[in-house]
């Protein structure tokens, strides 16, 4: 488990939220920065990534996933099978602790370093050391409110807050 964010991904109906939390953590006890984003926007607004784990592997993570993004014209899947495989066989890559979920208008893919690609069952995923306390408030959310993706992901987030020590409420959400 990454410890220092906590990032989650709530689709429903025709929209898909991202949010992530603001909190970088060194070490087991020192907070170093409240407010980093962790969500980014890429391939011209039409994807959304968020990343966990390790600050400089997982911005070298997104970094690559925007590169395969721009080499397969967008194709969400085939970019994040490419990396995956690369991530896995590349001896500098294999190094990299982090995970990225990554989302488009019809797709929500987890991305790991172990080379997996996965494709959740249900319309919500979380990561980061907060991921599963976030997860199971969403699912709460999104299966017994009539709350849209963007105030699922913030509630969630922000529940995951008062439980998760390497979690804040310093939430940015991005919707497509």
């Amino acid at each position: 488990m990454f410890k220092g964010t906590t990032i989650i991904a709530v689709r429903k109906g025709d929209k898909v939220s991202v949010a992530g939390d603001g909190q970088i953590t060194f070490g087991e006890n020192t907070i170093l920065k409240h407010g980093a984003k962790k969500i980014r926007r890429l391939y011209n607004g039409e994807v959304i990534v968020g990343f966990a784990g390790s600050v400089a592997d997982a911005l070298t993570l997104s970094q690559k996933f925007e590169e395969k993004l721009e080499q397969y014209g967008g194709n969400l899947k085939r970019a994040a099978v490419e990396l995956a495989q690369e991530w896995r066989k590349d001896k500098i890559l294999r190094k990299l602790e982090a995970l990225l979920i990554a989302v488009d208008k019809k797709d929500t893919l987890l991305i790991s370093g172990t080379g997996e690609v996965i494709e959740p069952d249900e319309d919500v995923i979380g990561i980061g050391s907060g991921g599963n306390y976030a997860m199971a408030a969403a699912l709460a959310l999104r299966y017994n409110t009539d709350l849209d993706t963007e105030d699922i992901a913030k509630k969630a987030l922000e529940i995951a807050s008062k439980i998760c020590v390497y979690t804040n409420n310093n939430i940015t959400v991005e919707t497509l």
